[in-house]
C-alpha cells in the first residue's frame, strides 16, 4: 500500500496539528449558517436556513437533496468557495467565516481536495501537469512536484498515462486524474460534487469504491454531494437538505422513504 508523505509546508491560516479544540476529532462545525443572494429586481432570496451540523475526522458523509435544495450552496461554503450571510463555520477549530479572500484561497489549497462532476482538467496540459498543479501554487520545486504527481497517478492506476492529455482519456480515467490531483497535497478533507454525474454506472461504481478505499484505508474525510440515494448509500451518514433546511442527519437509512418523509416533517 502506498504511504503518502508530504514535505512540511508553511501556511499563514490554519495549522491542523497546533489547533486546540475541545474535541479534536471535529474538523467541520457549521452553526446557524444562513445564505441569501441579491435579486436583480431588488431584495434578496434566502437559500439556506440555520444549517447546523458537525463532521468528524474520518467520516464519509453524503450531503443529499433534490435540485435547488441548497446542497451545492452548502458545499461551496464548506469548501471556502463562498461565504455565509450569517452564522459561523469552523474548520479545524478556526472560524474561517471572517477570513480574507487570500486566506480562504490558502485554506482551499492547503486543506481541501476538490473533485468535480465535470473533472475541471486543463485540456492542453498533460495528465502529469494537471496533477502537479496544486503543488505549483504551494511553491514546490519541480522535481518534488513530479515525484509526488507520479505517486498519485500510481495510486489511481494511471502511471502509464502521464504524457496523455485529458481528451485522450475516458470519463472514468478523467475522474481518477481529478482524484489524483485532489490527493496530491495530502488533504485531510475531500469534497466531491456529484463525482459520478458524468459517468456511466459501471465507471461510477468504480469511483465510489475508490472513495470507500480512501476513507477506510487512508482515513481521509470525504464529503460527497449528490441527489441520488443509490450514490449516497456508499457513505456512512447522510445529511439531507430540502428547501434550504436540514431535514435528516444520521446513518444511511434502509430506504429513501425515510428521507422523503423527513421533508414533510420540517
Amino acid at each position: 500500500m502506498l504511504v503518502l508523505q508530504v514535505k512540511p509546508q508553511q501556511t499563514k491560516v490554519l495549522c491542523v496539528h497546533e489547533c486546540k479544540m475541545k474535541n479534536e476529532t471535529n474538523i467541520i462545525v457549521l452553526n446557524k449558517i444562513n445564505k441569501s443572494f441579491p435579486l436583480s429586481i431588488g431584495g434578496t432570496q434566502q437559500v439556506l436556513f440555520d444549517i447546523n451540523f458537525t463532521i468528524k475526522s474520518g467520516e464519509f458523509v453524503s450531503i443529499m437533496g433534490p435540485s435547488g435544495s441548497g446542497k451545492s450552496t452548502c458545499m461551496n461554503i464548506i469548501g471556502a468557495l463562498d461565504g455565509a450571510t450569517s452564522g459561523t463555520y469552523e474548520l479545524y477549530g478556526k472560524d474561517i467565516s471572517t477570513m480574507s479572500a487570500d486566506d480562504l484561497a490558502t485554506v482551499r489549497n492547503e486543506y481541501i481536495g476538490f473533485v468535480f462532476q465535470n473533472f475541471n482538467l486543463l485540456t492542453k496540459r498533460t495528465i502529469l501537469d494537471n496533477v502537479m498543479m496544486p503543488l505549483m501554487y504551494r511553491g514546490w520545486v519541480m522535481n518534488d512536484r513530479i515525484t509526488r504527481a507520479r505517486e498519485m497517478l500510481r495510486l489511481v492506476g494511471l502511471e502509464k498515462f502521464e504524457t496523455y492529455f485529458p481528451t485522450q482519456l475516458s470519463g472514468g480515467m478523467k475522474q481518477r486524474v481529478a482524484i489524483a490531483r485532489a490527493l496530491a497535497g495530502n488533504p485531510k478533507l475531500i469534497l466531491a460534487d456529484e463525482p459520478t454525474g458524468s459517468l456511466d454506472s459501471k465507471m461510477g461504481n468504480e469511483i465510489l469504491k475508490f472513495f470507500e478505499k480512501l476513507n477506510k484505508e487512508m482515513g481521509i474525510t470525504i464529503i460527497m454531494i449528490t441527489h441520488e440515494f443509490e450514490i449516497a448509500q456508499y457513505s456512512h451518514r447522510i445529511i439531507h437538505i430540502f428547501d434550504g433546511r436540514v431535514t435528516y442527519d444520521g446513518p444511511v437509512p434502509k430506504s429513501e422513504l425515510t428521507l422523503l418523509k423527513s421533508e414533510k416533517q420540517k
